[in-house]
């Protein structure tokens, strides 16, 4: 199994677009990318049709859209080329403008496009010293796509109980792996966190900037890092929510978050059983873990029945995952309804699973959202070389069910990385010091707090703000702590960052 298949590659056609340009200055004829830096944007209408909410709300937030043309491979610049697509809204307050704010949601593989409304409402008043742009990096959304033809939306899943689920999963993360390299083979080596940087400062330049602020979240955080090393004289202020560190980023990002996804299972688990008259899950933590870990038990059994899909030993730990990031009442009460459908399906009860279960489960068991598992996984494998023996990985998984049974098999399991080409370039080496302003929750269970403190530590001039009792994963202008969300917007309106570190307490339910 740890061998890597030798595949024909189908080859995707790529468009090679055309770039007006405006009258070059003198010293472009040595830039390999002027005719990209200099580059004329088509701002125009973001509504792409009548059933298109993301533009509709762009629209009304004064937004313009653009598409901006870029090297399929900057080693070959004057090759194919690919399109970045990106948002914007325009500073109003233009005797005191700051510059664009480029803005990173995470995934890898997010889209961020129509993130610029939402995020200029969190920055209030300062909101108007900005552009405010969004972006979505190659291959996501409306940029170039990318779609390996995946039957499901994400990579990730769990062991399972045995090795026979383990070898399973192998087989399934290898044909994962070998589906992109027939569809998108071509492309694969350049979907990398490296080259999305690249995209950016060509962003910067057609826009006519020196310098970028930026606001990124989770796997933004790291983008940021990469950003702040490879163009370390072209940022301004720089904000990271969800810290990264960078030297755990790569394939097998999830290790050392069971401890955090615990603690938040936990906490979930005491607010479901403070309600259990209307969820049923039992009237203490214990026994809503203990449900937890019979739904899990029933699904290594048999496959629990949903509706039309069927959620087994691999699948259920995600529907835990994906309920564990969110530190509020609306977020729980999903999680909740959805632990209730799955207790029921594994008593054998028919069951039409509520909204936000049904989400998970189209998401993780149909292709619906292949496109995004496709980015994602390519940016993982194509960023950082994974183990390719499959045995490293049994034995990661079985140290690591030990300690925790129901996370452990996730966070340690192997991805269709194992069975990756190898990257083409190194993994970048984050630059010693940003005077940057870090954003974590105590609790986070994607990006751990112990990440922030060991990047505020790497970087003496940056100031950390911890959210202190959340469970919460991206704080600012997310969670609504008013501490917080001024903190940043000082630092966004001033470039001054806060003389020492900054700690603001989670309201207590």
């Amino acid at each position: 199994m740890g061998r890597r298949a030798v595949l024909v590659l189908a080859v995707t056609t790529l468009a090679v677009a055309a770039l007006p340009v405006t009258a070059l200055p003198a010293q472009a004829a040595s830039d390999p990318l002027a005719r990209y830096h200099h580059q004329r944007l088509d701002w125009k209408s973001c509504v792409l049709g009548p059933d298109d909410a993301t533009g509709k709300e762009l629209e009304q937030a004064g937004a313009r859209c653009a598409d901006v043309t870029v090297p399929l491979d900057y080693g070959a610049p004057d090759g194919r080329t690919i399109t970045v697509a990106i948002s914007r809204i325009r500073a109003t307050d233009t005797a005191r403008r700051v510059g664009p704010l480029l803005l990173n949601g995470g995934g890898p593989g997010g889209q961020t496009l129509g993130d610029p409304p939402w995020v200029s409402k969190a920055m209030q008043g300062v909101a108007a010293r900005y552009d405010v742009v969004g972006v979505d990096p190659r291959f996501v959304g409306r940029s170039t796509p990318l779609d390996c033809k995946w039957p499901t939306g994400s990579a990730f899943r769990s062991a399972g109980v045995d090795r026979a689920g383990f070898d399973r999963v192998a087989a399934f993360s290898k044909d994962l792996a070998q589906l992109c390299r027939r569809h998108e083979g071509d492309v694969l080596p350049f979907v990398t966190t490296r080259n999305t940087v690249r995209d950016m400062d060509v962003i910067r330049a057609a826009l006519g900037e020196r310098r970028i602020s930026y606001l990124g979240y989770s796997y933004g955080s790291y983008l940021g890092e990469v950003y702040a090393t490879m163009f370390p004289r072209r940022t301004d202020r720089v904000v990271l929510d969800g810290v990264l560190d960078p030297a755990r980023y790569g394939p097998r990002l999830l290790r050392g978050t069971e401890k955090a996804n615990r603690h938040a299972l936990e906490g979930w688990a005491s607010w479901a059983a403070a309600r259990d008259t209307t969820y049923g899950l039992g009237r203490t933590r214990g026994a809503v873990l203990a449900a937890v870990d019979r739904v899990q038990a029933a699904a290594a059994r048999t496959p629990l029945r949903l509706g039309d899909y069927a959620v087994d030993e691999h699948v259920m730990p995600l529907v835990v995952f994906n309920g564990l990031s969110q530190d509020n009442d609306a977020a729980y009460g999903d999680f909740a309804q959805g632990m209730r459908d799955l207790l029921r399906a594994a008593d054998r009860h028919p069951v039409t699973p509520s909204p936000w279960l049904a989400e998970v489960l189209e998401f993780e068991l149909t292709g619906t959202d292949s496109h995004y598992g496709s980015v994602q996984s390519a940016i993982l494998c194509g960023d950082a070389a994974a183990p390719g023996d499959p045995e490293v990985y049994w034995r990661d998984v079985q140290r690591a069910r030990a300690k925790d049974p129901l996370l452990g098999p996730v966070t340690h399991n192997l991805s269709p990385c194992t069975f990756w080409d190898p990257p083409r370039e190194r993994p970048t080496t984050i630059r010693d010091d940003l005077p940057a302003l870090l954003v974590n929750a105590t609790g986070d269970p994607r990006t751990t707090y112990e990440g922030a403190t060991t990047v505020r530590r790497t970087w003496p001039s940056s100031r950390l703000v911890t959210l202190r009792g959340a469970d919460q994963h991206a704080v600012f202008g997310v969670y609504g702590t008013p501490c917080v969300d001024a903190t940043v917007n000082a630092y966004l309106a001033t470039g001054r960052l806060p003389a020492t570190d900054v700690t603001c307490d989670a309201p207590v339910r």
